[in-house]
């Protein structure tokens, strides 16, 4: 307890801590291992420069203490001192000590060894952890000693192991694939990281169908846990059959619905379904997702509805029928326009702009087809005014494909001239106009050439734009189990100072995975730049002789016109043009607190400074240009 308000009075009153560094001192040589561990790992939870000096010297004995708690935890405290100061941690030696207990005959140790070097290597600036073959093996060895949360660490520091031939990844995969049965979800989630990591440099093919087929019942039996359980599982899953498709394509039924399934599960398992689906479960899937339309939530339903179930007449069953059908349409041109009579009975179901978007381009882009299309449209275009953008610029489209398909009739003549009046005259969205415009241009140019350029038939849409890049989906599969694999991010993209992980290349590695890696660069650790001001001047490089400060020039003067070209070559020191300026700059900025006249005001001198950052001050134009455009 007494510890407990150290640690929490230290960081608060930090002018005080010093006096009792003298008892943390005393209990580190305590007879007690219990007392000496807890002793240095209050003071590595105190990041305060006076408690880190004296910490060192008793971490580095520690490190080296003949009971294994003490060294497991003083493993975790050099991870602390990194934090807090990561060069003296590094010129101590502590890293190189830690390298050492990953050989400790402790598997505790061990796995709290890797935990502090992993958590070390992660930051951006922080040393570079990787194993070789024989240290891998070791901590191999270690597994089967460490509690759940140590072989969580060891299996994902075998991620910094790069097999530099096919057997040794299949030899590792082989001795990690019983960790699949352990009990544990997070322990299934990381060894299923690895074997999918070290698949990518093997070669034997039964081994791989092996190692899926072994992956697919731990999923399985993740998706019986609780809801919050089985959504990382479902947001894993996802990625994994991306990936490799064979882990659970026979296992499609797993992934139903339930009734009392949270929505994000459902919706979870709803993504998960489609991209099982094949030919030999697709009547078993459609018939689910029919069951699914007469779900009681709104967004679930949604995502499951298709064409039957526009004869429902549920109001937003059919809206999302109907948007699902022209991408149907698109995907597919030429075929199921059968149905096309069934959607224009339904018009008036349509109340959102989307779903009324997609009929007004169905109604358009089949106008020859549609035998009383200008009166479909007609009564589309009766409320064009009141209608959102989206709608109005399909609106637009549509008219004029249907004039251009029955340029004899009198009733789409009316309805075109009508909605293109409309458009350039009595709107102001500035896309809807510009393109009333186009067309109405086109038209009165050439109707035979705009025609070919409205009815030019479009690229069929793919499905393949929710497939992730390959590249891509290998680098997030090395962050199974974590929170990049729930957002399907890398966390360095929502982590701050947290390191990228790839691929690394090898002989071994096989040839499709080399054709997409994904080069990683560590950020260069910018150097420490000295902004001068009023105050004690900052203390000067050692190797670097000051220049006398009747050498420093006058401070440039700024450019009279603002342009930015003259802006940019006044600013020699910053561009690093010109040795002596460069110098003057650097080493004569300390002399410019000190006025000339002797002055006490320790601004006097501060007169055109910033001269070369007056780019951004408002300048007279060099003509009147701009004005003539107008």
């Amino acid at each position: 307890m007494v510890y407990l308000f150290l640690v929490y009075y230290g960081r608060s009153k930090a002018e005080q801590i010093h006096l009792v560094i003298p008892s943390f001192l005393q209990d580190c040589n305590d007879r007690n291992p219990l007392i000496r561990a807890l002793a240095i790992r209050t003071m590595s939870y105190i990041p305060i420069p006076v408690v880190t000096e004296a910490l060192t010297e008793q971490l580095r004995h520690c490190l080296k203490d003949r009971d294994p708690y003490v060294r497991k935890t003083a493993a975790i405290c050099v991870a602390k001192l990194y934090t807090a100061d990561p060069r003296k941690a590094e010129k101590g030696g502590f890293v190189e000590m830690l390298r050492d207990l990953l050989l400790d005959s402790n598997a505790t140790v061990v796995s709290n060894a890797v935990a502090a070097l992993s958590e070390i290597g992660d930051r951006q600036d922080g040393v570079i952890f990787k194993l070789n073959l024989t240290v891998a093996n070791k901590l191999l060895a270690a597994l089967g000693e460490s509690s759940e949360w140590g072989q969580i660490y060891i299996l994902d520091s075998l991620l910094r192991y790069v097999p530099e031939r096919h057997t040794d990844a299949e030899l590792m995969a082989e001795r990690i694939i019983i960790h699949l049965q352990h009990a544990n979800s997070a322990v299934v989630l990381t060894t299923i990281k690895i074997l999918l990591y070290l698949m990518n440099y093997m070669e034997n093919r039964k081994l791989m169908d092996y190692i899926c087929k072994k992956m697919g019942p731990p999923l399985v039996t993740l998706l019986s846990s609780g809801p919050e359980v089985q959504y990382v599982a479902l947001r894993n899953i996802l990625l994994i059959i991306q990936r490799r498709p064979s882990v659970l394509k026979n296992d499609v039924k797993v992934f139903f619905c339930k009734y009392n399934d949270p929505i994000y599960v459902k919706l979870a398992k709803l993504e998960i379904m489609y991209r099982l689906a094949r030919e030999e479960n697709a009547r078993e899937v459609l018939a689910e997702l029919q069951e699914y339309a007469s779900e009681v939530d709104i967004d679930f339903v949604r995502k499951a509805a298709l064409l039957d179930l526009i004869e429902t007449k549920v109001t937003y069953v059919v809206q999302e029928a109907v948007i699902v059908i022209k991408d149907v349409f698109r995907r597919y041109p030429g075929k199921y326009e059968g149905i096309i009579p069934t959607l224009c009975e339904n018009l008036d179901a349509l109340d959102e702009p989307e779903s009324k978007a997609a009929m007004i381009w169905i109604v358009g882009q089949f106008a020859n087809r549609i035998d009383n299309a200008d009166e479909l449209m007609d009564d589309l275009t009766y409320t064009f005014m009141e209608e959102p953008v989206e709608v109005q610029l399909a609106l637009l489209t549509a008219a004029v494909k249907l004039f251009i398909y029955k340029a004899q009739s009198d009733t789409s003549k009316a309805l075109v001239h009508k909605v293109l009046k409309w458009a350039t005259e009595e709107v102001d969205n500035p896309d809807l106009r510009d393109r009333g415009f186009m067309y109405w241009r086109l038209l009165a140019i050439n109707p035979t050439v705009a025609g070919e350029i409205v009815l030019a038939e479009k690229p069929a849409i793919t499905t393949d734009s929710d497939r992730m890049d390959r590249g891509a989906l290998d680098q997030l599969l090395l962050h199974t189990g974590t929170l990049g694999s729930i957002y399907h991010k890398n966390p360095e993209t929502f982590i701050r100072n947290a390191a990228g992980k790839a691929l690394t290349d090898s002989p071994a590695l096989n040839p499709l995975s080399r054709q997409v890696l994904v080069p990683l660069s560590r950020p260069n650790i910018p150097p420490a730049i000295h902004v001068p001001g009023p105050g004690p001047p900052p203390p000067r490089e050692a190797s670097v002789s000051p220049v006398p400060p009747t050498a420093k020039p006058a401070p440039p003067a700024p450019p009279q016109t603002g342009d930015l070209i003259g802006a940019s070559s006044s600013a020699d020191t910053l561009d690093g043009e010109g040795e002596n300026e460069h110098e003057s700059g650097e080493h004569g900025d300390e002399d410019s607190l000190a006025s000339p006249s002797g002055s006490a005001d320790p601004y006097a001198n501060l007169d055109n400074a910033f001269g070369s950052y007056l780019a951004d001050e408002p300048k007279p134009q060099a003509d009147d240009h701009l004005t003539r455009l107008f």
